[in-house]
């Protein structure tokens, strides 16, 4: 037109601001002119023959057995799934900015009122025949704003598509294509491949159709939450896939769907070895449905949650980093209506533990509106028992403007205005209504706001800032000055290392453990 697990030493959230969906790029393939076959193959040529090389006589070209399962070659299993592989070629168009600033009163051909103007964009990507009829199976992020689709078989004959269903949560769409007799590929469902099991990725990566690749799976359960899905424990390969891969199949040995082909990992836009598939259990639930044209229905309860962290752990004097840390509850949804707290760590649902964030938001996708759901928190060092009527998830475009309506409409202030001597290096003020309006702070937040901060204090060094709202310390609420300093105190008197505080910044909940130890003062440089 998406991841937790450490690998190696690279920094994993920065490998995934330039994670790669593979949907999408022609590649530019550019030969330095003069470049010699030799210079290219890396062959060195002596005048008259190969430089030290020796002739192999044909007696010599023993085949090497393979380990043990592996297989001699996976052309028969290639040749019998690829007629079912297609490419995606889509074109649509977006809103760029335009060349030069628009005259008063004048615009130009093509260009909207507002200055910019639309651009034609082709993409591309990867699919599969589901079925005889002409179901394909590809990413969402492949056909997402499409004008026109077009499915180009491996016998290079073109089809337009329809998109029959989309579900961005899960990064799935299902094409048709008119015809029958369609040469398709069915899941494996019977078996869940194991760590080692070898795979074969076929698709269109930078738009060489029908390219396939072989490795094997390197991981089962990947979380790739950074992406944007909360709903998938997806499969990690390593078998060469690319930008123009994604929707394209991961084949087990037996030809059958183990999974599709998503995202990748990569430091440089490349395939590095990471690739990640839905897998078949979860694409074969998702497409099912999308065939029918039906939309893709999930439980909600109205929770923004995060993971109990090393830190937050600590700062609440708990052991136990399993379950989900309740951030934010909307405002008069199930959630809230139900008791749950902001704080709050939900540990089980309908009795099952839940590890993650990831899990819990699975797991309430997995009810029906309507239905009664309980789930165990942790509050106060108490397991609390809390009954939710489950609603309909919203879209998740509603979603994404936020919880609670978003942030406020003005920008903050950074004045000090005096505030108490500052406690763990920060100055805070109660929320009168003047302080509100200096600091732009809406009517619906509640607690104190920062007013400044010491600039080596522990705040400070994680990102706090002036304006942002300390709506809970130590899980308890604060509409003051002297009740956080005493619960600060507390906690340092019985010895605590950090302190909770859930901090509000427009309107977004975060929660941020802060060190109690008194900061060593700096030395003073000698003469």
């Amino acid at each position: 037109m998406g991841i937790r697990n450490s690998l190696g030493n690279m920094n994993l959230k920065s490998l995934l601001k330039n994670k790669s969906f593979l949907g999408g790029t022609a590649l530019g393939l550019v030969l330095a002119a003069g470049m010699s076959a030799a210079a290219m193959t890396g062959l060195n040529h002596a005048p008259g023959g190969y430089d030290g090389a020796q002739l192999l006589k044909a007696a010599d070209l023993t085949p090497v057995k393979p380990p043990n399962g592996a297989p001699m070659s996976f052309a028969d299993m290639i040749e019998r799934v690829s007629p079912a592989v297609v490419s995606i070629e889509t074109k649509g168009k977006v809103k760029v900015d335009a060349g030069i600033p628009s005259l008063p009163g004048f615009s130009f051909p093509g260009q909207d009122p507002e200055g910019g103007r639309e651009q034609e964009v082709r993409g591309a990507g990867s699919g599969f025949f589901i079925s005889a009829d002409g179901y394909v199976v590809t990413n969402n992020h492949v056909v997402e704003g499409a004008s026109e689709i077009i499915v180009k078989l491996t016998n290079d004959k073109e089809l337009k598509a329809t998109v029959i269903g989309r579900d961005p949560a899960t990064d799935l769409a299902v094409l048709k294509v008119e015809g029958k007799d369609f040469p398709f590929v069915r899941w494996e469902l019977d078996r869940k491949p194991r760590v080692g099991d070898w795979v074969v990725a076929v698709g269109n990566p930078f738009n060489f159709s029908n390219t396939a690749t072989a490795g094997i799976v390197s991981a089962y359960g990947r979380d790739l939450r950074e992406s944007g899905t909360s709903y998938i424990d997806y499969l990690q390969i390593d078998a060469a896939i690319n930008r123009g891969n994604s929707g394209g199949p991961t084949f087990d040995l037996y030809g059958k769907v183990i999974g599709v082909n998503t995202a990748i990992v990569t430091p440089s836009g490349a395939n590095a070895g990471v690739g990640f598939a839905i897998p078949a259990e979860t694409a074969n639930k998702i497409t099912k449905q999308l065939m029918t044209g039906a939309s893709i229905a999930r439980g909600y309860i109205g929770v923004s949650i995060l993971p109990v962290s090393k830190e937050i752990s600590e700062a609440l004097n708990i052991t136990d980093t399993t379950g989900a840390y309740v951030a934010e509850t909307t405002r008069g949804g199930p959630a809230e209506k139900a008791g749950l707290q902001v704080g709050d760590i939900v540990k089980t649902v309908n009795g099952a533990p839940v590890k993650s964030p990831t899990d819990l938001t699975r797991r309430i996708a997995d009810i029906k509106a309507g239905e009664k759901v309980t789930v165990d928190v942790l509050r106060s060092g108490k397991i609390v028992k809390v009954t939710v009527t489950a609603a309909l998830r919203p879209s998740e475009s509603d979603l994404a403007r936020g919880l609670n309506g978003g942030g406020s409409d003005s920008s903050s202030s950074s004045s000090n205005e005096g505030g108490a001597a500052p406690v763990i290096g920060l100055s805070v003020k109660a929320l009168s209504p003047e302080v509100r309006k200096a600091f732009g702070v809406s009517a619906d937040v509640n607690g104190i706001v920062i007013t400044d901060l010491e600039e080596t204090s522990d705040g400070a060094e994680k990102g706090l800032r002036p304006g942002d709202v300390i709506v809970l310390a130590n899980n308890e609420a604060v509409a003051s000055e002297t009740q956080f300093k005493s619960i600060v105190g507390d906690l340092q008197k019985a010895g605590r290392p950090s302190i909770l505080l859930l901090v509000n910044r427009d309107g977004r909940n975060i929660p941020l453990p802060l060190s109690l130890k008194p900061k060593a003062p700096a030395e003073t440089p000698k003469p």
